[in-house]
Parts: C-alpha cells; sequence; structure tokens
C-alpha cells in the first residue's frame, strides 16, 4: 500500500502558542505654542449681521417681505466686526487653520491629514487693531450693491495652537504659517480670493505650555 502523506503542520497553533500580537501605538505628543503674526496688508472683516440672518431665515420659511430698509453705514459697519465678550476684536480661529491648511497643499501635503495634526483653539482669535470704516462697491449676480465693512490698517494676533509634535514639528508648523500669511491671507478681498488684503507674517514663536 502507499505511504500515507503527513499533513504539514498547521503555523495556528504556534501562533496561539504565541500568543495574541501586541501592536505598540505611539501617543500623541501635544504641546501649546502662539503664533504671532502680523498684518502685511489691511484685514476686512465681513461678519454676518443679525438683519442679514433674519432675512435669509424668512426667506426660507417663506415669511412676507418687508423691503429693503434704508441703508444704515454706521450700523453695517458696526455689525460686520466680531467682538468679544470683554470688548476686543477678534477674527474667527477657523480662518487662520483654513488659511494654514490651505497652504500645506499648495506643497503638496493632504489636506485631511493636516486638519488633524493641529487645532487653533477656541472660536475666535484676539485682532489687536483699530478697525476703520470703509466703502466698497460690489456685485452680487447682475446687481451692484455698496457695502459697509470694518477694516483693520495695521493689525496683529496671538494664533493660540495645540500641535501633534509627532505628526509635525514647530519649525514645520511656523513654515505653513508663513505660507498661509504670503499666499492665502484671511478676510474679505485676501489673495486666495483673488484680492490682496488680509496677507500677514510670522513675527513670534511662544510657547503656551505654562501659560495661567
Amino acid at each position: 500500500m502507499p505511504a500515507k502523506a503527513k499533513a504539514a503542520p498547521s503555523s495556528n497553533g504556534a501562533d496561539a502558542a504565541a500568543g495574541p500580537r501586541v501592536v505598540s501605538i505611539p501617543r500623541p505628543n501635544i504641546i501649546n505654542v502662539g503664533i504671532r503674526v502680523r498684518g502685511t496688508a489691511p484685514l476686512i472683516t465681513n461678519r454676518w449681521s443679525d438683519k442679514a440672518k433674519k432675512e435669509m431665515l424668512d426667506k426660507q420659511m417663506k415669511k412676507a417681505g418687508t423691503g429693503r430698509e434704508a441703508k444704515d453705514p454706521e450700523r453695517d459697519y458696526e455689525e460686520s466686526l466680531y467682538k468679544l465678550p470683554d470688548g476686543k476684536f477678534g477674527f474667527p480661529s477657523v480662518a487662520f487653520k483654513a488659511a494654514a491648511i490651505r497652504a500645506g497643499k499648495q506643497l503638496g501635503l493632504v489636506m485631511a491629514d493636516l486638519r488633524t495634526w493641529f487645532h487653533v483653539r477656541g472660536d475666535m482669535v484676539e485682532i489687536e487693531g483699530t478697525p476703520q470704516p470703509r466703502e466698497d462697491m460690489v456685485r452680487i449676480q447682475q446687481t451692484t450693491d455698496i457695502r459697509y465693512r470694518g477694516e483693520f490698517p495695521e493689525w496683529e494676533a496671538l494664533v493660540p495652537i495645540e500641535l501633534d509634535e509627532t505628526k509635525m514639528s514647530v519649525e514645520q508648523l511656523v513654515s505653513l504659517f508663513a505660507g498661509a500669511g504670503f499666499g492665502v491671507g484671511v478676510g474679505e478681498w485676501r489673495p486666495e480670493k483673488n484680492g490682496q488684503f488680509g496677507r500677514f507674517e510670522v513675527v513670534e514663536v511662544v510657547s503656551l505650555d505654562n501659560e495661567e
């Protein structure tokens, strides 16, 4: 009779004897830094006014319109500014993060990854400067309108950031913000939107890990 072939030894038994595999996952190394930026071009703010939000809501709820109100340049200017609870001025934090991420994309980095590597703390970044009103002619679809908005001719801001140093170094983060300030900008009519306003430069980097 022909000899029976022996079955090849199974590796499952060896794996079971060795126990489950242990996967090492590095913990994030979170640090807090502040990037101080200084405007190299005026910053134009354009906060959604309560009047504009009400008009949009009324339209969506099919409420009858009351006609266009007379323009109030002073009110439009005041409502275009972002004000902090202490009376100081601010600007949305997400604008600075979006500018840095956009600059990273221009360098070939993946935007979805960049969004998870750092976060700008809080909803608003304080803007240091004195605003003034400005008047602009704007085109909306087929109509022309006059808009009154706030402008900071000279401005600075300390952007507080949480950074995972296992993904990106402080030096790389600073490079992103430098590129964002030159080629992307923040606010209305920034370079990203074919304008020249809202540009900035990085002037200082400070540690915020020991802040009170």
